[in-house]
């Protein structure tokens, strides 16, 4: 079948039955066709949904065919329109293709006549929005920070984005402030078959509960004061594309409802709105909050928190993959010092590995960013790091656990051995803390602010699974 074919067209006809056959004819030829009575009923169906071809009647009530094609070429990534017109509006029809129209028909016209000129019309808004969407993509990608990292952690994290992108599954994105979850909703939309599309992101935090409502959704003309004409929403910008809702778990109550009806139906209202808006949308989101906390005080809905969810991926904290830091921060200055970017000193470089970074990649590129500015002869010493980074170096066990007194009881225990490595550092803080809760693993990651899982990575790298 021609690639045309199916191609979705628009017929504005006053006359009911030319408007039938029209129709009629050009569904057996393989395309989907709506039509309107008249211009403004055409206006309100191209709001609806895409449309590539507007066959337009210049002759019509409420609204003529000249007075919608203006408003049409209003329109971001307008139809084409083919103009239909008796013998005795013509030169009405050629002043409508100097204002943007594609061709025009005189009646009477035979469908293969139709047929053929849709086909062009069709070709060319396809090429278009191709043309359009490659541009996007381009600039997408360039804008697109790498994303660095030789840890197994985050590793795991890419392979996983790898296997659900190609799909349509709705993702969930935790861990941390600072972790990177935006860049890995970036990675999983260019990586699908929606890349070509709009990745339209949403910080559900970032507004007043009245304004998310229309923000995510739009709103008509006079829906509230203030409202002089019709917004589209987010969701509706990311129609075909891919929806990032960051801090989703932020969302008012009332909202999360409506999310989640327009998640199961694809359809929604804008804000005072009383037609329906169809949209094909991804959903990707992203939550630093506990999930069992906000789902078990009532805070997050349950039943939208499990069509949200339908693939997770976890972001682990920087400092429990302290591996990363130095190819980051080496990143980092390329990208912000300049074409000579300076050099990271011996000290500094191990009071970045030792701290504990609890605002993770953005507190580090924030850390470097200050580096940059006070550098001097090229080169960030330890006098160039924020105070907090530049104390003596600790292993990030140690600042893990925060203001503990034990911890910190731990941690003097084993400097007094004057170890040579921060390895060192790290493996008598642990084994001093494993002695202090004799040997049980839960209350040691307790102790030291970490979890068990990363206690259990950590007693396997240093051999201290069994006590003696």
């Amino acid at each position: 079948m021609n690639e045309t074919k199916g191609a979705r067209l628009l017929v504005a006809e006053d006359e009911a039955n030319l408007r039938l056959v029209i129709q009629k004819e050009l569904q057996r030829l393989g395309y989907r066709v709506d039509v309107a009575p008249d211009g403004e009923a055409a206006l309100r169906r191209l709001e609806e949904g895409n449309v590539d071809v507007l066959l337009c009647d210049i002759n019509m009530p409420r609204m003529d065919g000249m007075e919608l094609l203006r408003r049409v070429h209003e329109r971001p990534n307008p139809p084409e329109v083919i103009m239909l017109t008796g013998h005795a509006t013509v030169e009405t029809a050629i002043e409508a293709m100097k204002l943007g129209a594609y061709d025009y028909l005189s009646k009477p016209y035979r469908i293969t006549e139709l047929d053929a000129l849709v086909k062009q019309a069709t070709e060319k808004r396809r090429l278009r929005v191709d043309n359009q969407r490659l541009r996007q993509q381009l600039a997408r990608q360039s804008q697109m920070p790498e994303i660095v990292s030789v840890s197994d952690a985050m590793r795991e994290a890419l392979r996983l984005v790898e296997r659900v992108a190609p799909s349509d599954a709705s993702v969930l994105i935790t861990g941390e402030s600072g972790t990177g979850k935006e860049l890995i909703a970036h990675a999983i939309h260019r990586l699908s078959s929606r890349a070509d599309a709009s990745f339209i992101d949403l910080n559900c935090a970032a507004f007043q509960e009245s304004l998310l409502e229309s923000e995510l959704f739009g709103y008509e003309a006079g829906a509230f004061s203030g409202a002089k004409g019709r917004k589209l929403g987010l969701i509706e910008l990311a129609d075909g594309g891919t929806l990032f809702l960051d801090e989703v778990t932020e969302l008012p109550t009332q909202l999360q409802s409506k999310l989640l009806r327009a998640i199961e139906t694809r359809t929604f209202y804008r804000v005072g709105g009383v037609r329906k808006v169809e949209v094909n949308v991804r959903i990707v989101a992203a939550t630093n909050r506990n999930l069992d906390e906000v789902v078990g005080d009532g805070r997050f809905r349950a039943d939208l928190l499990y069509r949200i969810n339908g693939f997770q991926i976890s972001l682990t904290p920087l400092r429990e993959r302290p591996e990363d830091i130095e190819p980051l921060a080496r990143h980092m200055l390329k990208q912000v010092g300049g074409a000579n970017p300076p050099e990271l000193t011996p000290e500094a470089l191990a009071a970045l590995r030792a701290y504990s970074w609890p605002g993770n990649v953005r507190q580090l590129r924030n850390c470097l960013e200050r580096a940059v500015l006070l550098a001097n002869d090229s080169r960030i010493t330890l006098g160039e790091l924020p105070p907090e980074v530049a104390r003596p170096a600790q292993s990030p066990v140690a600042l893990a656990a925060g203001d503990s007194s034990a911890a910190a009881g731990a941690y003097s225990a084993s400097a007094a051995s004057s170890p040579t490595s921060l390895r060192e550092v790290e493996r008598q803080q642990i084994l001093a803390a494993l002695e202090q809760t004799n040997w049980h693993r839960g209350k040691t990651a307790e102790l030291l602010g970490i979890s068990p899982s990363t206690l259990y990575r950590r007693l396997r790298d240093y051999n201290l699974e069994r006590r003696g």
